[in-house]
């Protein structure tokens, strides 16, 4: 498995999270606490974090293929991107269990001349 393959999901995990946590805190203020000012902030956001959270779900499933991951796993990965703050949590031990099949592959692949 290529690095960068890791490096695409990474990105999208943490782009992914952090727009959702903005649309959290949005969608409390429009709604909770109904603060004026929201409406226009919300559907910015969430338009955005509904794209790249297509993004998001091919490069997780591209990763989660790749590196062999049982359906249920994957499932959870894929899914990281509709809970606040789980997309961290969850890149974090992909990235720790995805680091050692990238440097066994670069062991096993030669040198390029």
């Amino acid at each position: 498995m290529k690095k960068s393959v890791l490096t695409r999901y990474r990105v999208m995990a943490y782009i992914t999270a952090v727009l959702l946590v903005l649309l959290t805190v949005g969608v409390i203020g429009k709604r909770l606490l109904d603060l004026d000012g929201f409406d226009g902030f919300v559907t910015v956001v969430g338009i955005a974090h509904g794209w790249l959270y297509v993004l998001y779900l091919i490069f997780a499933f591209d990763l989660g293929s790749k590196m062999k991951m049982p359906v249920g796993r994957q499932l959870w990965v894929l899914l990281a991107g509709t809970i606040p703050t789980a997309a961290f949590f969850v890149e974090r031990r992909v990235t720790r269990e995805a680091e050692p099949l990238i440097a066994q592959n670069a062991d096993t692949t030669p040198a390029a001349a």
